[in-house]
């Protein structure tokens, strides 16, 4: 897969980065960068992006922080997102993922 990129100024949410789930093993590298200040989290959901009805988990290691930060997730998921909590600043998140399809 290719690099994807979600940028979000202010709070709020990022769109939805949608995660192949054909993949074996599941591997999803990702990283935040942030520009001026800000809080954010970045969450994840089992359900499809795609509805608008969708239920997002926090990332146990990448919540309320302030700075970059990157991170993976080895288990199955469909969704990907960063939230902006607070701050006027700007957050890009990148995510790649890899395996067989």
């Amino acid at each position: 897969m290719k690099v994807q990129t979600v940028t979000k100024t202010g709070a709020g949410s990022t769109e939805a980065i949608v995660i192949n789930t054909n993949t074996n093993p599941v591997n999803i590298g990702f990283a935040v960068i942030v520009s001026g200040t800000v809080n954010y989290s970045v969450q994840f959901t089992y359900d499809d992006p795609a509805t608008g009805f969708t239920t997002w988990f926090d990332d146990a290691t990448i919540t309320s922080k302030t700075g970059n930060e990157d991170g993976y997730i080895n288990f199955p998921i469909t969704g990907l997102k960063t939230l902006v909590n607070s701050g006027s600043g700007t957050v890009t998140m990148k995510v790649v993922q890899a395996g067989i399809a």
